[in-house]
């Protein structure tokens, strides 16, 4: 998922990228991690994602980079014929069916969405027989905690950011896992 290197990671993560879900601030931009087998799959948060992926792939120059919330990748390491734009009724899907996120929220208030992570177990669920997951857990203690295997984003950002309930995702992550829809490879 997003910026998930796998080169220096093969025996934790495998050799093989099947799909990769990003949005335009998460997304490779060094060829060093272009990978011809994968399939690029965009999750659409704004209008203003589509509006990237149109100009990345036609060659224009990105001029408006303000509509996200980190600059976004200024050129895209996947050819066109790799890249999908993943159905939204997924997102949808996971946002206001499984963890009953409100769909308004105040002009003041942060809207609320799924990680990467929830909507990648969300698409798999639509499209695999047997989904099995692993590092899907939160250190909701220790705030210095790392978050992903790679790099250094620790607990205290995801808390911060205020654009995710990880309290509710790991909620709906016990119950997949307790009613066996899906299987913990790395339960403790």
């Amino acid at each position: 998922m997003n910026n998930g290197p796998v080169i220096g990671y093969e025996e934790d993560v495998g050799r093989r990228t099947t799909f990769r879900l990003f949005y335009p601030e998460s997304v490779f931009s060094d060829p060093v991690h272009y990978d011809p087998n994968t399939t690029a799959v965009l999750v659409v948060f704004k209008p203003h994602d589509l509006k990237w992926l149109w100009d990345l792939l036609s060659g224009q120059r990105l001029i408006r980079t303000n509509a996200f919330w980190k600059k976004p990748a200024m050129r895209m390491i996947y050819k066109a014929n790799q890249i999908r734009i993943l159905d939204p009724a997924i997102t949808r899907r996971a946002a206001h069916e499984w963890l009953h996120l409100p769909t308004k929220f105040a002009k003041q208030e942060k809207p609320k969405h799924p990680t990467t992570g929830l909507i990648a177990i969300t698409f798999a669920l639509h499209i695999c027989s047997d989904v099995h997951l692993a590092g899907f857990k939160y250190n909701f203690s220790d705030r210095n905690s790392v978050l992903h295997y790679y790099g250094n984003d620790t607990m205290s950002l995801m808390i911060q950011n205020g654009y995710h309930d990880i309290a509710a995702e790991q909620r709906l992550l016990k119950e997949l896992i307790d009613h066996h829809i899906v299987i913990n490879l790395t339960e403790e």
